[in-house]
């Protein structure tokens, strides 16, 4: 059984930074890719950043410049900031763990960017 587990969300004034973090427990190895997705209602569950095992970043077009996506390997856990939060930045973040067989997502967590 593995268990994925988010934390960090909120409300939060635009302009400001946030921190996702992510863990992954219970019976699980080879975790290669780890990322962050995004989705408000009504629309579909988009990448906003995303870590490979070996260190490789990718971000979305839309949060490229003000997030940095970070892991560690040992605690199986991926990290997320984001500063200069916007309005359009609101969203249910849900963190993704790709392992060798399958992929594991979270319950997700709201971001909420309002003044």
């Amino acid at each position: 059984q593995v268990q994925v587990a988010e934390s960090g969300g909120g409300l939060v004034q635009p302009g400001g930074s946030l921190r996702l973090s992510c863990t992954a427990s219970g019976n699980i190895f080879g975790i290669h890719t780890m990322g962050w997705y995004r989705q408000v209602p009504g629309k579909q569950r988009d990448l906003v950043a995303s870590i490979t095992a070996g260190g490789t970043t990718n971000y979305a077009d839309s949060i490229k410049g003000r997030a940095t996506i970070s892991r560690d390997a040992a605690k199986n856990t991926v990290y997320l900031q984001v500063n200069s939060l916007k309005s359009e930045d609101t969203a249910v973040y849900y963190c993704r763990i790709d392992g060798p067989f399958r992929n594991y997502w979270g319950q997700g967590t709201q971001v909420t960017v309002s003044s």
